[in-house]
C-alpha cells in the first residue's frame, strides 16, 4: 500500500511540475517502464530515487511526503 502512496505522491508533483513520464525518467537517469511501475505502485522506491526525485523536483522529502 505504502508503494501505491508514493507512485501517487511523485506522480502528482512530477506534472505540477510539467514534466512527461519520458522527461523525468531522464532526468533521473531510469527507464520509463520503471518510473511507470513506481507510480502505479507495483514498485517501491529506494532512497536514493527519493532523493532524486526531490532533487529533480525542487521539492523537500517532508513536501513529497506530506498528506494533506
Amino acid at each position: 500500500m505504502e508503494e501505491l502512496l508514493w507512485g501517487r505522491r511523485i506522480r502528482a508533483f512530477r506534472k505540477l511540475k510539467g514534466y512527461t513520464q519520458e522527461e523525468f525518467a531522464r532526468l533521473l537517469g531510469i527507464s520509463v517502464s520503471v518510473l511507470g511501475e513506481i507510480e502505479r505502485g507495483n514498485r517501491k522506491p529506494s532512497d536514493e530515487f527519493l532523493n532524486n526525485v526531490t532533487s529533480v523536483l525542487g521539492v523537500t522529502f517532508e513536501e513529497l511526503t506530506s498528506i494533506k
